[in-house]
C-alpha cells in the first residue's frame, strides 16, 4: 500500500510520501514513490505515485526516457503543468492497457491500475497541483481543502483538514505532513518508513528546495511522535468532563 500527500500554499508546495511497497511476513519492500524532474532556471517537477508499481515504474521510465531522446512531447516542452499532467495521464492509461493485455486469464480481476500527484513550476507560470487517476484525466487541490492524497488516505485526513489552509506556513505544514504519515502508518502496516518530504517554494524553479528523509529510527520522527502522543493525552485530558450532559436518575 501507500500514502502520499501534497499541500498547496501560499508560500509553495509540500510534498510527503512514505516508501513501502510491500509487507509480509518475511520480508519488508521499500522503493521511493517521490520522483524529481527538472532543468535547471525553467522548470522543477515533482510526481508521486500510487497502485501498481510495474505501472508506476513503467511511467517514469517513459518520462525520463522522453527527456534523453527529445521525443515530439516531453515534459521540457510542455508550456503548461497542466499539460504535463495530461501526458502523465496517457502514459499511465497506456501502460495499464500494456499489462492487462499480458495479465492471461486473470486479465479482467488484475489490477494494473496507478496514480499519481503531479505537482510544481515553470517559469512564467504558478505553481500547480493535480491528482491524476487511472483514467488518465485529473484534479486540483480545491480552495476548501488545498492538498490531495493518493494511496491510504483516510487515517491521515483529519489533522490535515484541522490544520491545513492555505495560509499555513510551510514548516506547520510539513510538520502535519509527517504527522499524517505517522498517523497511519500506526494504523497501517502497509505504509512505512523511509518517509520522504520535500518543501518547493514558489519561483525557486529548484534553485532552493528543503528535503528530508526519515528512516524509522530518524530522531526527529521519534521525537515528533512522542511529542504528539503525549500532546494528544494531555489535550483529551484537559476537555470538559461529561458528567455535566449526564441527566441525574433516581
Amino acid at each position: 500500500m501507500t500514502y502520499c500527500l501534497a499541500i498547496q500554499l501560499d508560500e509553495g508546495l509540500v510534498f510527503c510520501s512514505d516508501s513501502r511497497t510491500n509487507a509480509g511476513a518475511d520480508r519488508v519492500s521499500t522503493y521511493s514513490k517521490m520522483h524529481r524532474f527538472s532543468v535547471d532556471g525553467e522548470r522543477s517537477l515533482y510526481l508521486m505515485t500510487s497502485g501498481n508499481l510495474a505501472t508506476s515504474q513503467a511511467v517514469v521510465a517513459h518520462i525520463q526516457r522522453d527527456l534523453q531522446e527529445d521525443a515530439e512531447f516531453n515534459i521540457r516542452k510542455a508550456k503548461y503543468v497542466a499539460e504535463v499532467a495530461d501526458y502523465v495521464g496517457e502514459v499511465s492509461s497506456q501502460a495499464q492497457a500494456k499489462y492487462k493485455k499480458v495479465g492471461g486469464p486473470d486479465a479482467e480481476t488484475f489490477d494494473a491500475s496507478a496514480t499519481f500527484i503531479l505537482g510544481g513550476q515553470i517559469q512564467g507560470a504558478a505553481s500547480e497541483l493535480y491528482l491524476i487517476y487511472p483514467e488518465g484525466n485529473h484534479i486540483t487541490a480545491s480552495e476548501q481543502h488545498p492538498y490531495l492524497q493518493i494511496g491510504e488516505t483516510k487515517y491521515g485526513k483529519p489533522i490535515l483538514d484541522r490544520i491545513i489552509s492555505h495560509d499555513t506556513s510551510a514548516d506547520t505544514a510539513m510538520r502535519c505532513a509527517i504527522l499524517s504519515l505517522d498517523s497511519t502508518m500506526r494504523s497501517n502496516a502497509t505504509v512505512g518508513p523511509p518517509l520522504e518530504c520535500l518543501f518547493y517554494p514558489n519561483d525557486s524553479i529548484k534553485a532552493y528546495e528543503r528535503y528530508c528523509k526519515l528512516e524509522e529510527n530518524h530522531p526527529y520522527l521519534i521525537e515528533i511522535r512522542q511529542d504528539w502522543d503525549r500532546s494528544i493525552r494531555e489535550a483529551v485530558e484537559r476537555l470538559p468532563s461529561l458528567s455535566a450532559a449526564f441527566e441525574d436518575t433516581p
